[in-house]
């Protein structure tokens, strides 16, 4: 007979097997086109490998994989295997079959040489009592895919959203996860479309002293459809958050909430900005985390998972995959 600490835990479990963020994007008509995380399968079939890890003591790697389809990451095997030594994170799977995987950041036109890969154990958390790590990014510290295939391009539509650590920022540039320049440099206003969080304030900004969810459109930072502020965007205070983003032509939004608790709230859904260079957009679909477009790598964050989907999704889609979030029951 199970006891009841354990039946509650494999029903935990089975919570985060049923209709993942993926299947909802997908039954909304705006498949997934990158989806990495390293504390759960992000897909209700997924059974591969989520992240590797390489050791310090003798560069060995493993792969981490959920405990079961749909679920939470082995941080067991992960905990055995780098046991007396240290490990960094040094891939983070895409889960979609694409192959949009996340790698050490080359150097790039802000900050030459390759960025440094996150240490495996400085994120821990647990989902539905289960143990696991999150991508704990110091300044420095980036990944990036230049090859990436399925995402926006050019002014196509594109949604993505990530959970973040509400508690860990900075204001330098930039914590972002998303769309941005395949050759690693600054190409111009409109190249970008990627999640922003912090409370730098050389651009945009909002309510209070920030952190907040921004848009970085490259050269810019926004809260909304001008350069300066807007106050509707507030400053989160949230342990763990749900930051959205969202563009197609001629409009973007942002939304965001408690990924442990609750629903999400729009702070801006309106058109471009009013620079020179945003409408329409130049997206060039490489995947960033951690870092700004041309490597700015001045920032810090912790990235738990996060989406890029093709097609511009559904306010009730994104209120679907929030429920799944929180029922995943992000804790500490």
């Amino acid at each position: 007979m199970l006891s009841r600490s354990k039946a509650l835990a494999l029903a935990g479990l089975a919570a985060t097997v049923v209709a993942g963020p993926c299947d909802i994007y997908a039954s909304g008509g705006t498949p997934c086109v990158a989806a990495h995380s390293t504390t759960r399968a992000l897909f209700s079939s997924f059974s591969g490998s989520l992240y590797q890890v390489t050791r310090s003591s003798d560069n060995g790697v493993t792969d981490i994989r959920p405990l079961s389809a749909g679920g939470v990451a082995n941080a067991a095997t992960q905990d055995s295997f780098c046991s007396g030594t240290s490990c960094t994170i040094s891939i983070i799977y895409d889960q979609t079959g694409r192959g949009n995987h996340l790698t050490r950041a080359p150097g790039g036109g802000a900050a030459s040489g390759s960025d440094n890969l996150a240490v495996a154990t400085a994120a821990p958390v647990h989902l539905n009592g289960q143990k696991a790590y999150g991508v704990f990014i110091p300044p420095g510290t980036g990944y990036r895919n230049d090859v990436a295939t399925g995402t926006a391009t050019g002014d196509g539509a594109q949604g993505m959203y990530a959970v973040l650590d509400g508690t860990h920022f900075n204001g330098g540039c930039c914590f972002d996860y998303g769309n941005a320049e395949t050759s690693n440099d600054d190409t111009g206003n409109g190249h970008m479309e990627a999640i922003y969080f912090g409370n730098i304030r050389v651009w945009g900004t909002g309510a209070g002293n920030g952190p907040w969810i921004m848009a970085d459109l490259e050269n810019g930072l926004f809260a909304g459809s001008t350069a300066g502020n807007n106050p509707s965007v507030p400053t989160i205070t949230d342990r763990f958050v749900t930051a959205i983003v969202k563009g197609q032509p001629n409009n973007f939004a942002l939304k965001g909430g408690n990924a442990a608790s609750g629903g999400l709230s729009t702070f801006y859904n309106g058109p471009r900005p009013n620079v020179s260079g945003y409408n329409p957009m130049k997206k060039e679909g490489a995947i960033i985390l951690g870092i700004g477009g041309d490597n700015s790598r001045g920032a810090q964050g912790t990235f738990y998972e996060g989406v890029m989907t093709s097609g511009f999704p559904s306010d009730a889609t994104e209120s679907s995959v929030q429920a799944n979030i929180v029922a995943a029951r992000y804790t500490t």
